[in-house]
């Protein structure tokens, strides 16, 4: 299966709020399996439709109990806060501490049509409140303070007009700026590797 290109910062369909979705079929099926082949090539634990340029209201995961897709999720109830450094495949190689309610309580529908009902915490928790930011056209510099955001703007301007004096993966020089590891769930237990969060 082949996977679809992920866009990154600065591709005005990440600024969309996506619209909801009202036919769940084949087409749309044949499309979470080309997110899951980006996802796991990425690699990350998540991945929204806004990411692969389609600016409708679902998500693919693979975190905790397995892989899933929700569509047209919505947040119904949170709770606690939790703050964690945040990373995210949209904007490479950077992370940021983010605040984030602890639990929540999300309502969506499977690929079948089911409406499911999710509790979830800490980095599940975290996860889909990443997706369903990617949903409403929010991404991770939003959350940012001035002096971060520009440091972050200036680092991804510097990637886009291929800086050479930046050697590839480097993230800056900000404290907080880095990598988010996570287990990666695609390999047996035992074996290295690692994820970052969506």
């Amino acid at each position: 299966m082949v996977g679809l290109r992920i866009r990154v910062y600065g591709d005005p369909v990440l600024r969309r709020v996506a619209a909801e979705v009202t036919d769940i079929d084949g087409a749309l099926a044949d499309l979470c399996r080309q997110m899951f082949t980006s996802m796991y090539e990425a690699p990350g634990i998540g991945l929204a439709a806004p990411q692969v340029g389609v600016s409708q209201r679902f998500f693919v995961y693979d975190f905790g109990e397995g892989p899933g897709v929700l569509i047209n999720p919505e947040i119904i109830g949170s709770d606690g806060e939790w703050t964690y450094n945040e990373g995210c495949l949209s904007v490479p190689e950077l992370s940021w501490e983010i605040v984030r309610p602890r639990r929540i309580h999300l309502r969506a529908y499977d690929l079948d049509g089911n409406e499911v009902a999710i509790e979830a915490e800490d980095l599940q928790a975290r996860l889909f409140q990443h997706e369903l930011d990617h949903l409403e056209g929010r991404i991770l510099l939003d959350y940012l303070d001035e002096d971060q955001r520009r440091e972050a703007k200036r680092i991804l301007r510097q990637r886009a007009m291929g800086d050479p004096s930046r050697p590839p993966g480097s993230g800056g020089s900000r404290s907080g700026v880095g990598r988010v590891e996570v287990p990666d769930r695609s390999r047996p237990p035992g074996s290295s590797g690692s994820q970052l969060l969506p």
